[in-house]
């Protein structure tokens, strides 16, 4: 089993992290927080060279209807969507969804899981 979803993309950095909020956008998922790991490791006096974004991204409504079944899927939530650069190329990914509630042995979210999934891959896909 892939814990993880991931593309490589001809795109600048900047440019493949714009539309990839675009596309969760246009996908009904929204960006909640974004965390630049090469800046925020400057400002504590740390050099890391390659660009890397997280997004945590939620759709609300199917958000709720996990926590309302299971409270504790809450570790996972919001999704984290990275942007990262790596050997001269731009790379998007995820950690799969269905990995992580699979790992929570409830097998009643797993069909949510794989509705998340498979919009998120849709997005990142779109972003290409």
């Amino acid at each position: 089993m892939d814990l993880n979803y991931e593309v490589k993309t001809n795109k600048t950095f900047s440019t493949a992290v714009e539309d990839l909020k675009k596309s969760l956008s246009e996908n009904n998922f929204g960006v909640l927080w974004e965390l630049n790991f090469k800046e925020k490791l400057a400002e504590k006096g740390l050099d890391f060279q390659p660009n890397f974004k997280v997004l945590e991204v939620c759709n609300p409504k199917q958000a709720k209807e996990v926590l309302d079944l299971y409270i504790e899927v809450g570790y996972f939530l919001p999704c984290k969507m990275v942007v990262y650069e790596k050997e001269n190329g731009v790379f998007m990914g995820m950690m799969r969804p269905t990995s992580l509630i699979g790992m929570s042995g409830k097998e009643e979210l797993l069909s949510i899981a794989q509705q998340v999934e498979t919009v998120l891959k849709k997005a990142l896909d779109s972003a290409i």
